[in-house]
């Protein structure tokens, strides 16, 4: 365990501090679900906090499914965590398990709408510049690999949750970002997944840059709705194929 990654607390707000410095601790020892996390002794100790602090956040980590506490063996990973899940972690089912990534997408769909629609109203000549600078790479890498690339769309909606003025649109999207990003690595046999989502990305900066928030309300229920669309198709493929 790499010293520096665990450096002490030296803030009053010990709580999110904790959680803050176990989240960093986590990355920086690229911990993957399933793997024991130091004791509360050695947190502690490194963090320069009482173990009963230690302890405090990990009973919140296990309370929303991120690590398990094991009799006798210690405390291990259960999921993936991150800096934006901070303040609103997120426990998914893993893989491509369809209801999972239906349940995400019922919540992206209002928060999405929302948030396009907010970024509408308050963008700045320069945030509508970032937003079309973020959107001609994205285009760019769609006509590059003859589809939709994941990286590149999310740093695009990214741009629009930091524009909305709310940042628990990005806390919380991001922390679904993780399993659709692994669904679109192996999209349920759907191989031109997301392709049908493509067009929308430029109607709702077009509506954003004209500041029409109903109308970038509009056009991100009908990305979701494409996506959804695909989800679907993916779904009934795998049926068929297990009724063979």
């Amino acid at each position: 365990m790499d010293q520096n990654s665990l450096p002490p607390i030296q803030t009053t707000a010990r709580d999110d501090a904790v959680l803050k410095a176990l989240v960093g601790f986590v990355r920086a020892e690229a911990l993957q679900p399933g793997e024991r996390l130091p004791t509360e002794r050695i947190l502690a100790e490194r963090l320069k906090v009482s173990r009963n602090t230690v302890r405090e956040a990990l009973t919140r980590w296990e309370g929303l499914g991120l690590v398990e506490r094991r009799q006798g063996s210690g405390t291990y990973l259960r999921a993936a965590v991150s800096h934006d899940m901070l303040h609103m972690p997120l426990t998914l089912a893993g893989g491509n398990d369809f209801t999972s990534l239906m349940q995400t997408l019922e919540i992206r769909r209002a928060l999405e709408a929302e948030a396009a629609a907010l970024c509408a109203e308050r963008a700045s000549q320069a945030d509508i510049a970032e937003i079309a600078r973020k959107l001609d790479i994205m285009e760019q890498a769609f006509r590059t690999r003859e589809g939709m690339s994941s990286e590149e769309d999310w740093e695009f909606h990214q741009a629009i949750y930091r524009v909305s003025g709310n940042p628990l649109f990005e806390q919380i999207i991001a922390a679904m970002h993780e399993l659709f990003h692994r669904f679109w690595e192996h999209p349920l046999g759907v191989r031109d997944f997301g392709h049908a989502s493509f067009p929308y990305h430029r109607t709702i900066y077009e509506c954003i840059a004209a500041r029409d928030p109903e109308g970038a309300r509009r056009e991100a229920l009908k990305l979701i709705a494409t996506v959804e669309d695909d989800l679907k198709r993916g779904a009934a493929k795998l049926k068929l194929s297990s009724q063979k």
